[in-house]
């Protein structure tokens, strides 16, 4: 089956081959604070590449628009259908950069990179990992799917503004939009 009962694909967009980018190289991320009609909950999903509570995510491609993209990846990381309510606004990435690959020097400073770490398109070509501007908006979940695309890869479930706030503390931008949302304190 190609797709589920309300029109939406059952296999996740993979690659980065339509990824958006601004002007300054960083990669363009669409996400959703996913909360319950009263407010009192937040839906976090488990992450598959660093293990540990995030909220849905992903990157904006070139076919679809921003708010597209966002519920795009509730649906396809969380099994959620959303109402967007709130544009939450841009969220510049501030987790400590890593580097894609281990180098020969395990030193580096800024003064080291050399000019060539930027390609002619504004991408950033050099081994560390790139930035990413983040775009969230508030959603109200109407509906929890028990099958969507990254059923077998995550695990979802519904905390309290502060139970979300303390597993998102590594995750300042992820922090950021929850802080935005108009969720109950």
């Amino acid at each position: 089956m190609a797709a589920s009962g309300n029109n939406r694909s059952m296999e996740s967009r993979t690659g980065r081959s339509n990824q958006r980018y601004n002007s300054k190289g960083e990669r363009l991320v669409a996400g959703v604070v996913p909360l319950t009609e009263d407010k009192t909950y937040v839906m976090l999903i488990q992450s598959t590449r660093r293990k540990g509570w995030v909220l849905p995510k992903g990157g904006w491609e070139t076919d679809e628009e921003c708010h597209e993209a966002a519920a795009r990846e509730a649906w396809e990381e969380a099994g959620i259908f959303v109402q967007i309510d709130y544009d939450l606004g841009d969220i510049q990435e501030t987790s400590p950069r890593k580097k894609a690959s281990s180098s020969s020097s395990s030193s580096s400073s800024s003064s080291s990179k050399s000019k060539d770490s930027s390609h002619k398109d504004g991408k950033d070509t050099s081994k560390d990992k790139q930035r990413s501007l983040y775009r969230f908006y508030e959603v109200t979940v109407t509906s929890e799917e028990q099958d969507w695309p990254e059923r077998e890869k995550r695990e979802r479930k519904w905390f309290t503004f502060a139970e979300a706030k303390e597993l998102l503390k590594d995750r300042p931008e992820l922090q950021t939009a929850l802080e935005r949302s108009t969720m109950k304190r």
